[in-house]
């Protein structure tokens, strides 16, 4: 698959395409249901499939004081589109100028132009240009006019419709698992292992790696889960704590895993943590030993939920 940044970046010489265009946060599975009707209607045109995304998310720059949290970075949005079978990314830088174009200006100068489309496909809500003049019916009369055919879709698998608020709304109820059916996956969130209190290997036995996240990301609400850390091809299943360390009276919420049956040094790399399973909310515990007691049960449901016997 092929990737680049900006159209004006587009390969040279490249071809006829089928065009997916949408932020696609969390490539849910209305999100890959519309990309690969995009990658069929490409194979029937004997043309290439693009999806143009966008990063930062449009919000962030017409209306920040709005902005949702992020369910995806562009990278691993990028990796997950790949995984769809479509043949390039291209990634719109979004800037107060690109937000200001007209909607004819944006087909002419992105669809045709750059991409020479031969099909549009889109969300049947889909707003385009400045001021979100342009909707799905003057994307179809552009495509009359500049000879590209527009296919509209429902954001919809097993005619179930999804869209990345709920994915939001879930996730911030620490329903990671009604996420999950609406991802076609476990929600997962990237960061940088590094030094926490260190509590965990010192006063309680149960060493943890912590998540210097992104800003701005979608966070499970506070609880514990069961659930994976992902470090380039290897995984580990982990007990996952989300919260402000209550018992230590934390003021800083955190995101910090225990790695079963790990030993070694994760300080300094880069990770996801993917929740499977919500095993319990917060608790703020009257001293160390109730704690520790809690945490080996909560070791034990992680074992059970990951099906580790």
């Amino acid at each position: 698959m092929e990737t680049w940044r900006g159209i004006d970046a587009t390969p040279e010489g490249w071809p006829a395409s089928v065009v997916a265009i949408g932020v696609f946060d969390g490539v849910h599975r209305g999100h890959a249901a519309l990309v690969r009707t995009a990658v069929k209607a490409a194979a029937e045109r004997e043309a290439r499939s693009v999806v143009v995304t966008f990063d930062p998310h449009p919000t962030a720059v017409v209306a920040p004081h709005a902005m949702p949290p992020q369910l995806t970075r562009i990278e691993r949005r990028i990796e997950l589109l790949g995984a769809l079978g479509v043949d390039a990314v291209c990634v719109l830088p979004f800037t107060k100028e690109l937000s200001q174009l007209s909607p004819d200006y944006f087909v002419r100068h992105v669809l045709v132009g750059g991409l020479h489309a031969k099909a549009v496909v889109v969300g049947e809500n889909w707003r385009f240009g400045h001021k979100a003049a342009g909707d799905v019916k003057k994307l179809a009369e552009l495509g009359e006019e500049y000879d590209f055919e527009v296919l509209p879709q429902t954001l919809t698998a097993d005619e179930e419709a999804f869209s990345s608020t709920r994915v939001r709304g879930l996730i911030a109820e620490g329903d990671v698992a009604g996420a999950a059916e609406v991802l076609g996956r476990d929600y997962g969130i990237e960061g940088t292992i590094v030094h926490g209190a260190g509590r965990g290997g010192t006063a309680l036995g149960f060493p943890t790696a912590n998540l210097d996240i992104l800003a701005g990301t979608a966070v499970p609400a506070d609880g514990v889960y069961a659930g994976w850390l992902h470090r380039d091809s290897h995984r580990y299943p982990a007990a996952i704590s989300v919260g402000s360390n209550p018992t230590f009276d934390g003021k800083e919420r955190t995101v910090e895993a225990y790695l079963l049956d790990f030993s070694g040094d994760l300080y300094g790399a880069e990770v996801r943590l993917d929740f499977t399973a919500r095993l319990r909310g917060q608790i703020a515990f009257d001293g160390i030993e109730p704690l520790i007691a809690q945490i080996e049960t909560d070791v034990a449901d992680t074992r059970r939920a990951l099906d580790l016997g």
